[in-house]
């Protein structure tokens, strides 16, 4: 779908977003946001949807020497997503992925507690959920999050994000029950450039939108 580009700030995407689901009569039971900068994306959504809103944290796998590479990404649950194709190609042992799953994973657990703050996570048990990220680049932390969704008992589970590349939303469409972008760019580059504002959000920040 093509939007009118570039979204005034993550609030101006989150707003944008919900009027595309209403558009399309999407329904949820709650929302996840990927943090940091989901979370004010996910706020406007939930707010538009009446539902709650909690986050869910995923990590990257990072190459050996490379570790903005993807050869995999984990959920703070350990649920795993691995690039067979690139671990196979780079000759990366499994000892290796084992290892870095484990920490990426653990590193995602602290994030994850340390942002619902002693609050307790949402049951996903036969619900329908919405993971809502400020845009996706390759879509490999989204992927992770969507399997940890669904270890949780989720019974569907539908992807929404403000702008992401093609290829990401048909790696994504195999793994969740639905994908919906306001806008899929060929020529990505990267997702701030579909921003007017897009500084970073700092964690207390953050936090700050799961109050509401």
């Amino acid at each position: 779908m093509t939007e009118s580009l570039p979204f005034a700030d993550r609030t101006d995407a989150g707003e944008r977003l919900a009027a595309l689901l209403d558009d399309r009569e999407v329904s949820a039971d709650l929302v996840l946001a990927i943090p940091r900068g989901g979370l004010p994306v996910g706020r406007a959504v939930a707010d538009a949807l009446s539902v709650p809103l909690d986050v869910t944290v995923a990590r990257k796998v990072g190459a050996p020497g490379n570790p903005e590479l993807a050869v995999g990404a984990v959920g703070a649950d350990g649920s795993l997503w691995r690039n067979d194709d690139l671990i196979a190609r780079l000759g990366v042992s499994e000892g290796y992925v084992d290892s870095q799953a484990a920490r990426e994973a653990e590193a995602a657990r602290e994030k994850r507690d340390r942002y619902r703050g002693g609050r307790d996570p949402l049951n996903l048990v036969g619900k329908a959920v919405l993971i809502v990220d400020d845009g996706i680049a390759t879509g490999a932390t989204t992927v992770a999050c969507v399997r940890q969704a669904r270890a949780a008992g989720a019974d569907r589970v539908i992807v929404a994000v403000p702008v992401a590349p093609p290829e990401a939303l048909a790696d994504l469409e195999t793994e969740a029950d639905g994908v919906i972008a306001l806008s899929t760019p060929a020529n990505f580059g990267a997702v701030g450039r579909f921003y007017r504002s897009f500084e970073q959000v700092p964690d207390e920040v953050a936090m700050t939108y799961l109050v509401g």
